[in-house]
């Protein structure tokens, strides 16, 4: 990652000129943490499709590319897919409502929380007012957690790339709705008719070796603002067949 607002050994790239526009009115009920942010360079102003979470494709152009990398909220790759509302505090530059953003990355600052892409660090400004914002490098923002919302998407997992069918299976977690946290992913063994573990390789990114033929069913360990701990099955989420680089619909919506 390539951090703009300050120098850095990877230095400076140019910066994008991306439109400006204000995000809809939301509530400023939930208590708010003080922090700071800046953004990192990219040639598309996008998100990075290499980030530490492992989304690849989909964490470049996810939330219309409004994603971040963080530090401390990265919680070892359970941060991953979070969603939260970012507003700078600088009031003749800063929009009221700021930036609602995904995680799709890990990246550290000068005390900050966040490393916006460019376009969600954009997005935090006044009408005209971009540029301007840009030539701070680093802001102080208040940011809160917020619930991600997908229209039109269910749960989705994406067999990861690095997979080789049949002998090693990663699976990544798209469209991640609600304020949930995945603790944990098992998967269904049925000629044992039982549940094994499955790690997390990094980021968002879970895996096992040698997993069972057949279609596969996935279960999910999910910590939610309302629901606290649960479980989430999904039956023969998988296909017998599956395929390195395909996304399969879950059928099922968290919230």
């Amino acid at each position: 990652m390539i951090i703009m607002g300050f120098a850095l050994k990877y230095g400076y790239s140019i910066l994008c000129v991306v439109a400006v526009a204000l995000l809809p009115a939301i509530s400023h009920s939930q208590d708010y943490t003080c922090s700071r942010a800046t953004y990192f360079g990219s040639p598309d102003c996008l998100g990075t499709p290499t980030g530490a979470c492992g989304f690849g494709g989909y964490g470049t152009t996810v939330n219309d590319a409004n994603v971040a990398g963080v530090s401390r909220l990265f919680k070892n790759g359970t941060g991953c897919g979070g969603c939260y509302q970012v507003s700078c505090k600088a009031p003749n530059l800063c929009s009221d409502d700021g930036v609602n953003v995904v995680v799709t990355d890990y990246g550290e600052g000068d005390k900050t929380d966040f490393i916006l892409s460019t376009r969600a660090y954009a997005r935090m400004a006044r009408p005209n007012m971009a540029l301007e914002l840009f030539a701070y490098g680093v802001v102080d923002v208040e940011f809160r957690r917020i619930p991600c919302r997908y229209s039109g998407y269910n749960l989705m997992f994406k067999v990861h790339e690095h997979s080789r069918f049949p002998e090693y299976l990663a699976i990544v977690l798209l469209y991640q709705a609600g304020q949930n946290e995945i603790l944990a992913v098992e998967l269904r063994q049925e000629d044992c008719k039982e549940w094994r573990g499955m790690r997390r390789a990094y980021g968002a990114v879970w895996d096992m070796p040698n997993p069972p033929k057949g279609a596969i069913s996935l279960k999910l360990q999910v910590c939610g603002s309302a629901a606290g701990v649960t479980w989430v099955q999904a039956d023969n989420v998988l296909p017998s067949d599956w395929k390195a680089g395909v996304a399969y619909d879950s059928a099922i919506q968290l919230h």
